[in-house]
């Protein structure tokens, strides 16, 4: 059995921020929105922070002497934390969707292939199509080649070019991005 029978108290990220006790200077400066910022002891500053129920929080530790503000520090963490989300959800991802071709790609797949990259890119999706060489087939490179750069070519109208057809390994590779709207 635990010796303490009081239920474990969340430890809350303080990391960031001293508040109240844990603030370890003797003398603050204390900013108040609206009024100057003025150099208290600690314990002034406590004081003042309990009388409106609030906490005092430490802004700037590296200052001589540190910077603290009072306020209500559960409903700044609250607010930090939904900030961040909203920067987050404001972010984009890139979606890259790969296109396969064989050295030697009949017309109907071709086409085929390529009405898919322009639905990909139109969605805004990046698009990296590959020309893979099995076996001996890596003889025809100048093929993949044309291959590649008549796709790119279709596209034109729907997405830029980032690199040229580059061969890597059993492969011939080559990016597409979406035109911005």
């Amino acid at each position: 059995m635990r010796k303490d029978s009081r239920k474990p108290v969340r430890k809350e990220n303080n990391d960031e921020h001293k508040i109240n006790g844990k603030i370890t200077a003797r003398e603050i400066r204390l900013v108040v929105e609206g009024e100057e910022p003025q150099v208290l002891t600690l314990a002034a500053a406590l004081q003042l922070a309990e009388e409106q129920e609030l906490d005092l929080v430490e802004i700037s530790p590296n200052a001589v002497p540190p910077v603290c503000k009072i306020m209500d520090y559960r409903k700044f963490l609250y607010n930090q934390k939904r900030k961040q989300k909203e920067l987050k959800a404001k972010q984009s991802k890139v979606i890259l969707k790969e296109i396969r071709f064989g050295p030697n790609t009949d017309d109907h797949d071709f086409q085929f292939k390529l009405t898919h990259a322009r639905k990909f890119l139109e969605e805004g999706s990046k698009v990296k199509a590959y020309v893979f060489f099995r076996g001996r087939t890596i003889v025809f490179k100048d093929r993949g080649e044309i291959l590649l750069l008549k796709f790119v070519q279709e596209l034109a109208d729907l997405g830029t070019l980032e690199q040229m057809p580059k061969l890597e390994g059993k492969r011939m590779i080559v990016m597409i991005n979406p035109k911005k709207k």
